[in-house]
């Protein structure tokens, strides 16, 4: 009898002890395998940690780079604390990644980053399917302050960035949104005397502005819609810019990476670029372009241009703008585009008489495959304007 009830609490303390050792433990080095994994399929980069530490949910890795390939060599990224880590049929889903803060000196140049962090992130198990379960995904990612310094002395800085994504309910389509808030550099540091001329002439001494990009990618048809994604900056202006295409798949993605990848690899740089622009232009058959928009609203900027370049050509702003357009139907007319022709023309004109906003959209009636573009470019270029349906707006 003592020895069956011996046996017995063996057995119950051997079943303890077994629920609660590292049988259950995180696997932190499948988790940085499968993380680069994601990022091999998605960029062609990896992380490289010096060690990798288990803590229960928790997974740091240390001394840590990331390699952006052979010929482009590693950043190095000291310490990353995940938490919150936990394997998810195969992959794992982690709460927060948070990196060690950047300070990079190279000769007279120091670039620091800080308060980087990522939150809800999905690590894919495997990276083969076309779905969104096969890409490495996150809620957010935001930094704090960076800087750019030279001997000392600030050059360029942003204030923080933050970028966001959401997966619509069908697990089809991701939408992102990236805020890049208080962008600032010294234009006083540009060492060119020509270009430090014209800026000093411009009365532009600094850059103050930020940076935003929204949009969507449905990965069934592979269409991608940046609907806005703009660069406005304080007494120049508000450059926006948008587009979509069809056809951006997983398996593009995929082509188009190890395109890039062979060509790295091919130490015939001549033979390897051309072969990669071959490849390209394969890829590029796959594309549907669907629209296009660039639109500039000035901020004082029009005005002190042609006011340089006038002065520098021996004239005024006011001539100069005059000259322009009457060149603007002249240059024009020899593309064979006579409505495009005359919109545009207009267009220039109603700017140039008062600086507001000159806006290029191409809206074709339905979808245009790349191939139509490319043989109308090469056969007929003037017909370009109406298969890709262009229209020419100012100050609308």
């Amino acid at each position: 009898m003592r020895y069956s009830s011996t046996i017995r609490l063996l057995a119950a303390g051997t079943t303890l002890i077994a629920l609660g050792t590292p049988a259950l433990a995180l696997d932190g080095n499948d988790l940085v395998k499968k993380l680069n994994s994601a990022l091999y399929m998605q960029q062609g980069e990896g992380i490289v940690p010096g060690s990798v530490e288990v803590n229960g949910s928790n997974v740091t890795l240390r001394n840590s780079r990331f390699e952006a390939g052979a010929s482009q060599g590693g950043l190095p990224l000291g310490t990353i604390e995940m938490e919150g880590v936990e394997e998810d049929a195969g992959g794992y889903t982690i709460e927060t990644v948070t990196f060690e803060n950047v300070d990079l000196r190279q000769d007279k140049t120091e670039i620091s980053a800080s308060d980087i962090v990522m939150s809800g992130v999905t690590v894919p198990a495997n990276t083969t399917g076309n779905s969104l379960d096969s890409v490495l995904l996150y809620d957010e990612a935001t930094t704090g302050p960076m800087a750019i310094k030279v001997d000392g002395k600030s050059v360029a800085s942003i204030g923080s960035s933050k970028l966001t994504t959401d997966v619509s309910d069908d697990d089809k389509k991701i939408s992102f949104d990236l805020q890049v808030a208080d962008i600032k550099a010294d234009l006083a540091t540009i060492d060119d005397p020509a270009t430090k001329q014209t800026i000093s002439d411009l009365g532009i001494t600094s850059l103050d502005g930020k940076v935003s990009m929204t949009g969507s990618w449905d990965l069934e048809p592979g269409t991608l819609a940046i609907e806005e994604y703009a660069f406005d900056f304080a007494n120049i202006g508000r450059l926006d810019m948008a587009f979509s295409l069809s056809g951006y798949t997983l398996d593009f993605v995929r082509s188009a990476n190890e395109t890039a990848r062979a060509m790295e690899a091919n130490p015939n740089k001549e033979q390897a670029e051309q072969a990669a622009n071959l490849a390209m232009l394969g890829l590029m058959q796959r594309l549907t372009f669907n629209s296009a928009m660039i639109s500039f609203a000035d901020d004082g900027i029009t005005e002190k241009a042609l006011d340089v370049v006038g002065k520098q050509q021996g004239t005024s702003g006011d001539q100069l703008a005059q000259m322009i357009k009457a060149m603007t139907p002249i240059v024009l007319a020899q593309y064979n585009i006579p409505e495009l022709q005359n919109a545009l023309s207009q267009a220039v004109n109603t700017y140039l008489d008062n600086p507001g906003s000159l806006t290029i959209t191409a809206q074709p009636p339905s979808p245009v495959p790349f191939p139509m573009i490319l043989g109308a470019g090469m056969g007929a270029p003037n017909t370009l304007p109406q298969v890709l349906g262009v229209t020419v707006k100012a100050n609308d």
